[in-house]
């Protein structure tokens, strides 16, 4: 789900975009202080959840909630507010909210609204398809009916046939300058199939970071991620936390190997050099229930990481 957060305090944006990647609840698409500037964002975004503060300055959450309806907005809007007065919280649901969260926030709480929320949408978008789908063989076996009927079930499917929510569209990536099928870009991705990442969206973000880095010379080490992403891609928030959570679904895999078969060439080449070793055990232990939680990934180390990998793995085919 693509999520946009509307809040006059820059930490609490920081501090809600921490949660959300970190508990994989979503992609965090942009954020503003300013709900004038949300109303000009909201509609080039096209989030599928909003996350806005009740009170801010110039412009309260509920009144921006209305304006964002009657502009189109189709997202689901979840309220932010320390507010307790039941007219004013009864003015938000008036709104157009779905859900209202009680500040401080509480991660729970955020969980269970965010995963609820989401749930919701895709039901709506399953029963919106299914409904087109079925007014679509209306019209199909319409044209064999008598004139009168035939109109009869137009009628009919033009009154009950909601519009579809538009899908959200991809941010398309900037193509990078270098070659994308060179032989350096096919050891990255060889290395990420091993590790059971070919499937993930973001690793085909990983790809085009380190192609971008071999072909400009660069090394990872000395550049910042979010701004490689800003490069590469209108969203950078999002292209990060697609990598992240890629990188996530590697280390998991590879703990996995090493509980099967600690013996394994890919957990043996890849558990010391693409993750530091702490951590893979870190989540050996979490999927055996020894832990309370798992291993970290560092996506600026585990890309570094990957290039010399890559390297190496080239070195050995042209010797």
């Amino acid at each position: 789900m693509v999520i946009y957060i509307i809040e006059d305090d820059e930490t609490m944006i920081e501090i809600l975009e921490d949660l959300i990647e970190e508990y994989e609840l979503g992609d965090v698409a942009g954020s503003t202080t300013d709900p004038f500037e949300a109303i000009r964002k909201v509609p080039e975004v096209r989030p599928d959840i909003i996350l806005v503060d009740f009170l801010m300055p110039g412009m309260d959450g509920a009144e921006l909630v209305k304006k964002l309806r009657n502009a189109g907005c189709r997202a689901a809007f979840i309220m932010l507010s320390q507010v307790s007065s039941k007219d004013m919280i009864g003015k938000a649901y008036d709104a157009g909210i779905e859900f209202f969260i009680n500040k401080p926030i509480n991660l729970i709480e955020l969980k269970s609204v965010l995963t609820t929320v989401a749930r919701q949408i895709k039901n709506e978008r399953t029963v919106n398809t299914l409904r087109n789908l079925f007014m679509s063989e209306i019209g199909e076996s319409a044209g064999a009916l008598p004139a009168g009927e035939a109109a009869a079930a137009a009628s009919m499917a033009q009154r009950e046939q909601t519009p579809d929510p538009q899908p959200q569209a991809e941010p398309q990536p900037k193509a990078p300058a270098e070659n994308q099928g060179d032989e350096f870009t096919k050891s990255v991705e060889k290395i990420l199939a091993l590790l059971g990442m070919a499937g993930e969206k973001g690793s085909g973000d990983i790809i085009r970071v380190c192609a971008y880095l071999k072909g400009n010379s660069m090394s990872m080490q000395q550049e910042n991620v979010r701004i490689i992403c800003g490069e590469l891609s209108d969203a950078p928030k999002s292209m990060e936390q697609r990598m992240r959570r890629a990188v996530k679904t590697g280390l998991t895999n590879l703990a996995h190997l090493g509980i099967e078969d600690f013996m394994n060439d890919t957990f043996t080449d890849y558990s010391s050099t693409l993750f530091p070793f702490e951590e893979v055990r870190t989540e050996m232990d979490f999927i055996r229930g020894k832990r309370a939680y798992g291993g970290k990934v560092s996506l600026k180390k585990f890309i570094e990481s990957l290039m010399i990998q890559a390297d190496r793995m080239l070195s050995e085919y042209t010797v």
